[in-house]
């Protein structure tokens, strides 16, 4: 059993704190200053073997970053993508490494931005979905319980039941649900037939790449031609920029999904990172940035987020914001809209404000 991390993510979403070069996978934003790269290397150690836990990012920084965080990381485990083109050739370059290991591998994959508790019953989860993938060479995709309708997700809906591993339950998978808008995402909680899709999946090395070999050709015919890992650069040019999901999740007729009965988060936007931090009596989320000092003045707010940064922040009774402050950006918005905080990332873009990115 391997693991497979995706740790290539830009976080824009938590912008102007998550950056570029410091994307929210590197961000120690809560427990106790771990970031979620470690966090997320921390859980997988617990049952797979440091030697057989691999990452796939985006740039020879982002790896150094990695390696800083995590010493204990296999240097040649860490894999650099010469380009980004989405997650469907990162998953793909990560089950050709691993495939050259081993060929009998099973492949449990992550981005390295969740957090989820209890552990213990997340990895469980896993280990019976490991099974599952390799005794009878399926897919399977990760689904949990929706915590409220969630219109910057994913959505799975439930088929006929498929298997139970003592009480963990599999399904046939019925359909994959484009993240909806809220009307749907609502109907899809209140129904009980729905499941997140955690974006998170587990398979039998040899059926991914066969199913890519089918449904994306484009990128299994470039990975025939690595025969260097280092020297890829002009391969992976040729690689097209997809999704996984539409590379192969959404049209393969070998899925089914695991139903994760516990509390999984993907840290989206400002929003997931209120809902998972401390808060004091009011509700509100206090969190210390990189400059020393900076105080807060706090008249009737409640349920806010502030991410202070050496500077006074005073706020008045503007309940449900969230306001971060950096050296040369300031956020206000209202917690609620969270996730269109790309937009501000995309105007940026626009304009070619690259020192702001």
């Amino acid at each position: 059993m391997y693991a497979l991390i995706l740790a290539g993510g830009g976080g824009t979403r938590l912008w102007p704190k998550s950056r570029n070069k410091t994307p929210k996978q590197f961000l120690p934003l809560f427990f106790e200053d771990q970031t979620l790269t470690q966090l997320t290397f921390e859980r997988f150690k617990r049952v797979i073997p440091i030697e057989k836990i691999y990452c796939v990012t985006v740039s020879k920084a982002y790896k150094k970053e990695i390696l800083k965080e995590i010493p204990e990381f296999k240097k040649d485990n860490i894999i650099v993508e010469p380009a980004r083109r989405e997650t469907g050739p990162a998953h793909a370059l990560g089950a050709y490494v691993i495939q050259k290991e081993d060929p009998d591998a099973v492949i449990i994959t992550e981005a390295a931005d969740r957090l989820v508790k209890p552990v213990g019953r997340y990895l469980e989860v896993l280990m019976a979905a490991a099974e599952v993938a390799y005794v009878q060479k399926k897919l399977v995709a990760l689904g949990v319980t929706p915590k409220y309708p969630h219109t910057g997700l994913g959505h799975i809906k439930k088929g006929e039941k498929h298997a139970a591993i003592k009480d963990i339950h599999f399904f046939k998978l019925d359909k994959f649900v484009e993240k909806p808008p809220l009307n749907l995402a609502e109907k899809y909680t209140k129904s009980g037939n729905y499941l997140w899709n955690a974006g998170e999946f587990v398979w039998r090395v040899d059926v991914l790449l066969d199913e890519i070999k089918k449904y994306a050709p484009k990128i299994y015919e470039n990975l025939q031609r690595i025969k260097n890992i280092k020297k890829i650069d002009k391969i992976y040019k040729d690689m097209p920029k997809i999704a996984i999901d539409y590379a192969i999740v959404e049209k393969s007729t070998d899925f089914v999904v695991v139903h994760g009965d516990f509390d999984w988060t993907d840290i989206g936007d400002w929003k997931e990172v209120w809902e998972n931090s401390k808060k004091d009596n009011f509700g509100n989320v206090i969190i210390d940035g990189d400059a020393p000092g900076g105080e807060i003045i706090n008249i009737d707010t409640s349920d806010a987020l502030i991410y202070k940064n050496g500077r006074m922040i005073a706020v008045v009774d503007v309940d449900n914001i969230i306001i971060v402050d950096t050296h040369d950006a300031l956020l206000i918005c209202s917690k609620s809209k969270a996730q269109n905080v790309k937009k501000v990332v995309n105007t940026l873009k626009e304009r070619k404000l690259e020192d702001l990115l």
